[in-house]
């Protein structure tokens, strides 16, 4: 091993190689056990190789652009649907992981300035600038949170049920510590003292899993609560490429009521994924009442994804309607798609012919609303699409609602690993804000995820679930604090770390 080590083009190819194998504990795979041992791996040449004909940077960097060339592939599926586009394919398959493999190159930068030695204080140094460099790329240039490290655990609820006290990234930072510890073996400590570290790791580790596992028992001895109008989740599983040609508007909005199989004996609320009507403005859509009229009665409301347009601006939107397709709620999506939903730097690209993914030429303007809807006492946060991956900014109101809808098109994705990736995230926003989450996806995986992130109903492809009673949880206490939480933690990381350095000094 130190001698395949004393070759600079064969450490970069072991970081490389770390990247990749790391990406493969993320969902869908989850072997988590895998973090166990690329984390010490590249922590432990950045110990004992950095500085020595071996750029900090560039072990970083370079485990940075595997990891995420490996699990962000599909990203350029979203380019095949449109000619103009797919020349750009194997730039956007090699510039995304290049561009996000900085802010790791940066970790391994800043850890090697503290001079790192085969110490304990080593791992509490390198896991608090990986934790931070990870919260930093979620909030920056509109922030992408996307396959974090601890999404490895996403498939042990157990150990994700903290995350109500303490957010998602507090225990990403606690996370890569844990992944950390096997390092202490190559440390020159009494076997003692590495037995106890072990130890105790382990023991936080059981008490966490111990702690999750009672939490969900006790919420598995709830009630549930009978809903007056009960909830009918459709997945349309429409192929993309027909949003993309000029449709019977008239035809698909028949054929998405009928695919919702509405009874008029029933009160329901129809739930539809996002942009699912294309063609039209919602402006347009009282040309199609009678269709509505035809099909539903006062006993049905309708939520659907369509683009709305506002004094020149348009939204992506979540709007609410009655039988007769009026208004009763819209929500403008806050949150954009980068390339997908809008052009950065627009009259620079636009210059060069490109233009945003989705179809039109305009890019869609964000808005910065976002209030709690209430339909026959049912209280609920909209969000659409990717705006369920930004954790601590759900409900800004910090006002209690039963739960969270989240309306998507997933065949972006293709069939990649990308729509299990996206569910994910919605496992771990149930859990931290110990809310319900009602998801509407077309081409992905529709799903209702109760308040502990268990998985109770879903669907892939075509079809519909209803939701008929839930369990009604109070704001967790992540939800009231928000990631502040998150600089706590550090704080006490940092407190850690000069404890142990006093003491090596002397």
């Amino acid at each position: 091993m130190k001698s395949i080590l004393q070759k600079k083009g064969y450490i970069y190819l072991i970081c490389l190689f770390l990247g990749i194998l790391t990406s493969f504990s993320l969902p869908p795979y989850n072997f988590v056990f895998i973090n166990f041992l690329t984390f010490p791996i590249l922590l432990y040449i950045l110990i004992n190789y950095a500085n020595k004909k071996i750029i900090p940077f560039f072990l970083g960097y370079i485990f940075g652009f595997g990891y995420f060339i490996s699990n962000l592939y599909w990203v350029t599926h979203s380019l095949t649907f449109d000619v103009n586009f797919k020349f750009i394919i194997p730039f956007a398959l090699i510039l995304i992981p290049a561009f996000l493999g900085i802010f790791y190159g940066i970790v391994t930068s800043v850890c090697n300035f503290f001079s790192l030695k085969n110490k304990i204080s080593s791992i509490l140094i390198f896991s608090i600038f990986f934790g931070g460099i990870e919260y930093l790329r979620s909030i920056i240039f509109g922030g992408f949170p996307w396959n974090l490290i601890v999404f490895s655990l996403s498939n042990n609820l157990s150990s994700l049920q903290i995350l109500s006290h303490i957010g998602t990234y507090s225990l990403n930072l606690f996370s890569i510590t844990i992944f950390l510890l096997p390092i202490i073996y190559l440390f020159n400590y009494k076997t003692s003292l590495k037995i106890f570290i072990f130890c105790f790791g382990l023991i936080l580790v059981v008490i966490n899993f111990l702690y999750g596992n009672l939490n969900i028992k006790n919420f598995e001895k709830k009630e549930y609560d009978d809903l007056e109008t009960a909830i009918r989740v459709v997945s349309p599983n429409i192929p993309i490429e027909r949003f993309l040609t000029n449709q019977d508007t008239e035809k698909n909005i028949e054929e998405l009521i009928n695919l919702g199989d509405p009874n008029k004996d029933e009160k329901k609320i129809f739930i539809f994924p996002e942009g699912i009507i294309t063609g039209i403005y919602f402006k347009d859509l009282k040309l199609f009442k009678n269709i509505f009229k035809k099909k539903l009665n006062k006993n049905h409301n309708v939520i659907l994804g369509i683009n709305s347009i506002e004094q020149n601006k348009i939204y992506n939107s979540l709007v609410v309607l009655n039988n007769e397709s009026e208004l009763l709620y819209k929500y403008n999506k806050n949150k954009l798609v980068p390339f997908g939903e809008f052009l950065p730097f627009e009259n620079f690209f636009k210059r060069v012919g490109l233009k945003k993914i989705t179809q039109g030429y305009q890019s869609f303007s964000p808005d910065d609303k976002r209030e709690i809807l209430n339909i026959d006492k049912l209280k609920f946060i909209p969000l659409i699409c990717y705006e369920i991956i930004y954790s601590g900014k759900i409900n800004p109101n910090k006002k209690y609602y039963d739960f969270i809808l989240n309306i998507s098109e997933d065949g972006w994705f293709g069939k990649s690993i990308g729509p299990t990736q996206h569910l994910s995230h919605s496992i771990f926003r149930s859990i931290e804000e110990g809310k319900n989450v009602v998801r509407s996806t077309n081409n992905g995986v529709s799903a209702f995820v109760n308040p502990k992130g268990q998985i109770i109903k879903y669907i892939i492809g075509k079809g519909y679930f209803d939701v008929n009673k839930i369990k009604r949880v109070n704001n967790t206490y992540f939800a009231k604090y928000g990631n502040k939480i998150f600089f706590y933690f550090v704080l006490i990381y940092i407190i850690f770390i000069l404890i142990l350095k006093i003491r090596e000094n002397k």
